[in-house]
């Protein structure tokens, strides 16, 4: 039986071109006038997934790897 990717993940998750996965950061979307210049600007660069979270991912987007 063929495995279904979770289509919430796919949505917000990139692979780079050596295969890790990469995310944005959460805390931007709103409530951002109480946040400093410095806090905001570190939320906006997206970051690579944890290494110890690399494995569910690749169990919940078979094929993206």
């Amino acid at each position: 039986m063929k495995q279904k990717s979770l289509s919430s993940l796919k949505k917000r998750i990139k692979v780079t071109a050596r295969g890790k996965f990469s995310r944005r950061k959460a805390g931007k979307r709103h409530l951002a006038s109480s946040k400093t210049r410095a806090r905001k600007r570190n939320l906006l660069n997206a970051r690579v997934v944890d290494k110890t979270f690399t494995k569910k991912m690749e169990r919940l987007l078979p094929g993206y790897k």
